[in-house]
């Protein structure tokens, strides 16, 4: 372990949860930064919880200089394709605004290392579907734009400051802590399986396929599906390769392989044992019909090994975690 500290922000969240648990196990000195609005206290289950804003540029000063924070890990943003949409404006402030702010104070502070959760919606469609990291990057929503700014930000500020970091591109999250310990319970997501999930349990009167329509084998969109815990594992595998001297950089995070929306509520009926209600709907906007990892390098570079490689696992992850939440467990804002 090292002495200095690592900050979270939005470690509160669905993914910055499972970040700072892990931390958490390995002994790391965490500090969470979370405002709450769409994040749950009782999630944070390592670690001091700071409520506030990355925005904060004193609270920010305080928080880095009081616990000798060494590595960040930013989270904070939101995350909702369709929302960003609606509200570009809103997004661009959230996350490219406030991830400048939080980029100075770290650069003021001394902080060596910094990981970025950014997301495959920098390609968004590529040719064929399937995204290397040199692929071309052209985002066709508000929200992959960005994140595709904050990687500029981080690329210009790493040319000319001692702060070195790594961006990994997130595919499409899923599943929880299979420990049943915490997991994606964010009101009104998008995110497919916790759709489905919330439809199992009584929560939803339906799941929507948004496209029949896209070529594809089956008409649906086709997404490369990442395990939470196996995604939170690599921001671990990045933090020890920043520590020990690697050269910032920006890598693919996903299996390399995809699976389709009917392929996925399939799995969901299999793991529920139900048949779901499901209403084919027209196309949302923003979205690519196919999007898949070239998924090689981060292997390579951060030794990362994948342990959940399965949809069946990530699909039972996800409703067991509802049901938690459907019985009256699971976190509580505040």
């Amino acid at each position: 372990m090292n002495s200095k500290g690592i900050l979270v922000t939005g470690g509160a969240g669905y993914i910055g949860s499972h970040v700072v648990r892990q931390l958490g196990v390995a002994g790391e000195r965490v500090v969470t930064l979370d405002n709450l609005s769409r994040g749950y206290a009782d999630a944070v289950t390592y670690g001091e919880l700071v409520v506030g804003d990355t925005a904060d540029e004193s609270l920010l000063r305080r928080v880095l200089a009081d616990h000798d924070i060494g590595t960040v890990m930013h989270f904070a943003a939101f995350t909702i394709v369709p929302e960003s949409v609606a509200q570009p404006l809103r997004y661009y402030r959230n996350n490219v605004a406030a991830t400048r702010t939080l980029l100075e104070c770290c650069v003021e502070a001394g902080v060596e290392g910094f990981v970025f959760s950014s997301s495959a919606a920098v390609y968004g469609t590529p040719p064929g579907g399937i995204a290397a990291e040199d692929s071309p990057t052209a985002p066709i929503n508000p929200y992959g734009t960005s994140k595709l700014m904050c990687e500029w930000m981080l690329r210009d500020l790493s040319a000319v400051a001692p702060l070195r970091h790594v961006a990994l591109r997130y595919f499409n999250v899923g599943g929880s802590d299979p420990g049943g310990r915490i997991g994606q319970s964010t009101p009104l997501a998008t995110l497919l399986t916790k759709v489905a999930a919330e439809h199992v349990v009584g929560k939803r009167s339906h799941v929507a396929i948004y496209g029949t329509d896209y070529p594809t084998p089956d008409g649906t969109g086709v997404r490369d599906y990442i395990h939470v815990e196996d995604l939170a594992a690599a921001h671990l595998s990045a933090l020890r390769y920043l520590r020990g001297g690697g050269t910032s950089v920006t890598l693919n995070c996903g299996y390399g392989h995809g699976h389709s929306v009917r392929e996925v509520l399939a799995a969901v009926e299999r793991a529920a044992g139900v048949p779901l209600v499901i209403r084919e709907e027209p196309r949302r906007a923003g979205d690519p019909p196919v999007l898949i990892a070239r998924a090689e390098q981060i292997r390579q570079t951060l030794d990362w090994q994948p342990r959940y490689d399965s949809l069946e696992q990530l699909v039972g992850d996800a409703l067991r975690w509802e049901r938690t939440l459907a019985a009256g467990g699971g976190p509580r804002r505040g």
